[in-house]
């Protein structure tokens, strides 16, 4: 079984229209994990029945029994978050400013506060409308700890995969740099870079690929709407040839991806699109890659 990132260095790019055609190209050997679970979307394209809900508990916060405090004060002293106000003389827990380290349950006399595990969020096995499999994952509102529910996604992605012999793991990645990025990047045996031709896209891409260079990881860079700015799309290819990046495509701007997108559809499936190709070309080329 091989995994593969697709990832990006900022938001808009075309990430994750990418990834769902890749998906719909490769459906008979591929088990896609949406790992963008800050603002998952996979499922706008592929349309899962979110079936195998599980809740995910990670982190947290602290709770105050106001019938066993006494008010001595202990906790909100050593609190250096300030989450711990005085509201109508009761000593109460701000659950947005909880960092959850604990300290005012072990200065508390009374034994008067707890730090229960939080739900943040469900991860699902769901059969997309293409009759594959996707792992996916909804975190809550306002919660965190988003690069551990991706490490449970990737988690339960690698597992079905080998329990059902799948060749690929696709994974759409988050934009960024961030942990969630990081955590998605864990164990991937080749990462697609999807960028643009703009000044924020180069800039982006630069500073995602000295993250990939951390962990020595083989990429390659789909250029999307490379049409748009021939200028710019010079200088990437440039900087990829500089850095010994893979070009896996130049990938021209066409409104059919906006209509496809409205059409809840891959590009793939667009009827008359002159698209399709191009992606097939890209996966074959995605797999070439794996096997060098």
């Amino acid at each position: 079984m091989k995994e593969i990132v697709v990832i990006s260095g900022k938001g808009g790019t075309g990430k994750t229209s990418i990834t769902a055609a890749l998906t719909y190209v490769g459906r008979g050997e591929i088990l896609a994990a949406d790992c963008d679970v800050d603002a998952a979307d996979m499922h706008l394209l592929l349309a899962p029945d979110f079936g195998k809900p599980t809740d995910f508990y990670s982190g947290v916060i602290a709770k105050i029994d106001t019938e066993a405090c006494i008010s001595c004060g202990k906790c909100k002293a050593v609190c250096r978050f300030d989450a711990i106000s005085i509201i109508d003389d009761k000593y109460v827990v701000s659950p947005l400013d909880c960092e959850g380290c604990g300290y005012c349950a072990r200065v508390c006399p009374r034994d008067a506060i707890t730090t229960p595990e939080q739900n943040v969020g469900q991860w699902f096995i769901s059969t997309t409308r293409l009759q594959n499999q996707l792992v996916h994952a909804r975190l809550g509102i306002g919660t965190e700890n988003s690069g551990k529910l991706v490490a449970k996604v990737k988690a339960e992605a690698r597992s079905l995969a080998i329990e059902k012999d799948i060749p690929y793991v696709l994974v759409d990645g988050s934009p960024g740099i961030g942990c969630p990025v990081i955590s998605s990047l864990s164990g991937a045996d080749y990462v697609v870079l999807v960028t643009e031709p703009t000044v924020s896209g180069l800039h982006d891409m630069r500073r995602v690929h000295q993250l990939l260079k951390q962990f020595n990881l083989p990429c390659g860079c789909v250029i999307n709407k490379a049409d748009l700015n021939p200028e710019f799309s010079r200088k990437i290819e440039g900087f990829l040839q500089d850095e010994n990046i893979d070009l896996l495509a130049r990938m021209p701007y066409h409104p059919d991806f906006t209509e496809a997108i409205t059409q809840g559809k891959t590009i793939v499936e667009l009827d008359g699109s002159e698209l399709p190709e191009k992606i097939e070309i890209l996966w074959n080329t995605i797999k070439s890659k794996l096997e060098e």
